[in-house]
């Protein structure tokens, strides 16, 4: 989508962390001033009720910036998680424009409100101010006894009011309101009035539990793409075969083949891709070699990776040829209830003639590398794997001699290229590959030539080696 700014003017760029911090000392100061002001005010000893409310946005005016400090400590740490889900976030609006004061006389059950406390309350102004008494009706039912707290504390034990409840307004809209105040003493002591500021913070709060739920969205989030990023690595890890420096196959390995294989994870926190490498030795005494790709990341691919390998291996143990083989793992993906698609690379090598028959799907073609040169095999035809209903696969045959080297492997092994020009860097190995004896080396040249770039997708590599 394009940028909403125009082409001259840059988009703004998210502040640096030292931009942020220097906010945070300008706010620290600032309430440090806000403070010495307000203890001066006090200090003046009199009780006037525009000292008071003066006072009274004074502390208002600290709550706020304490709410300003904490929210651009967040911004400086970064996105929330469930440790900090309880930060705060600065009110949106005017704060006069939300501010309201009431005094009520306790010797003559007066009560005085200013035309902001009638709005935040949403009391008709042409209507009396509610008495002390009254006020509870205007409460939702679970806050009264906190509201009721706080008076009683303020009237009997001269405690400041400092407290929030919520308010039912006409229409059904529901308000946060924040109550501070204080008894105001006679002569000898006794409460004679109680005065208070009140504020509607409903957006604060409200914008509060949109930061908690946000962080805890996003912690639970995180939480689960890690389960899921670790439910695919283990499925993957329980399927490829674990070669390293192995001389010869799983199972009881004939003697005419050495093989080597790595996967290469994507350099990113990326989830794992769909990508497999595999041999097995038949029961007719060939040999399957593939490797393959399914698009897409996550649990789901590497479960249809898992189920498409488990396929080749049965079809290929029944005495499938390359050809048919493909075709039928292309009905199956077609058949599949989530559609994918995919590509591959299946051989039979047969030891005895030194014969290789492969097939391949819309996938790298296997390289075969001789007397310290290389080149790409003729592909035969075949599309991706379920991209269309009846698609039908060629096969093509090579004979093989002591000591080639074949070498198969799935897209992004090379970093930035694919298709021919990955094939023609690949080919550029020939001379170093012809020095190595044995596949775990072949392997670990590849490697080490691409393995160790950044890379954005996982990639797996294939190496056979004729022995006999």
């Amino acid at each position: 989508m394009p940028s909403h700014l125009s082409a001259d003017r840059p988009a703004a760029q998210p502040p640096g962390r030292g931009s942020v911090d220097a906010l945070i000392s300008q706010t620290r100061r600032l309430k440090g001033d806000v403070d010495a002001v307000r203890r001066d005010s006090e200090g003046a000893g009199t009780d006037h009720p525009r000292e008071r409310w003066q006072r009274a946005l004074y502390d208002l005016a600290l709550h706020q910036l304490n709410d300003l400090d904490e929210h651009l400590a967040q911004l400086r740490d970064g996105p929330p998680t469930a440790a900090v889900c309880a930060a705060h976030v600065p009110a949106q609006g005017s704060l006069l424009s939300r501010v309201g004061s009431a005094e009520w006389n306790l010797l003559t059950d007066e009560a005085s409100w200013s035309g902001e406390l009638y709005e935040i309350l949403g009391r008709d102004p042409a209507a009396p101010p509610l008495t002390l008494d009254e006020l509870p009706s205007l409460v939702l039912d679970e806050d009264r006894p906190k509201l009721t707290a706080m008076v009683t504390d303020c009237l009997v034990d001269a405690r400041p009011i400092d407290g929030e409840f919520r308010v039912a307004r006409r229409g059904g809209d529901v308000r946060t309101v924040h109550m501070m105040g204080e008894p105001v003493l006679d002569a000898d002591g006794s409460t004679a009035s109680m005065w208070a500021v009140l504020r509607d913070v409903s957006e604060l709060r409200r914008g509060q539990r949109a930061v908690r739920e946000t962080g805890d969205s996003l912690h639970h989030r995180q939480e689960a793409a890690h389960r899921e990023h670790r439910l695919a690595l283990e499925l993957q890890e329980a399927v490829l075969p674990p070669w390293r420096a192995s001389p010869r196959l799983p199972h009881r390995g004939p003697r005419s083949l050495d093989l080597a294989a790595r996967h290469l994870p994507a350099s990113t926190n990326a989830l794992i891709g769909g990508d497999w490498y595999d041999a097995l030795e038949l029961t007719d005494g060939e040999t399957l070699l593939s490797v393959g790709d399914l698009t897409g990341q996550g649990v789901g691919v590497t479960s249809n990776m898992t189920m498409l390998l488990g396929a080749v291996r049965g079809m290929a143990m029944a005495g499938a040829r390359p050809g048919q083989l493909m075709a039928w793992l292309n009905q199956l993906l077609d058949a599949t209830v989530q559609p994918a698609l995919g590509s591959a690379v299946c051989c039979r090598y047969r030891p005895a003639t030194r014969t290789l028959v492969w097939a391949q799907a819309g996938h790298p073609v296997p390289l075969l590398f001789r007397d310290g040169t290389g080149r790409v095999l003729g592909a035969p035809d075949g599309v991706l794997l379920g991209a269309t209903s009846g698609a039908v696969y060629g096969q093509a045959e090579e004979t093989l001699e002591k000591g080639d080297l074949l070498l198969l492997h799935t897209d992004g092994l090379v970093p930035g290229h694919t298709g021919s020009a990955a094939a023609n860097l690949l080919l550029d190995l020939a001379p170093r590959l012809a020095g190595h004896f044995t596949a775990e080396d072949c392997v670990r040249t590849v490697v080490q030539e691409f393995g160790e770039s950044e890379r954005d997708d996982n990639a797996c590599v294939l190496v056979a080696k004729v022995t006999s």
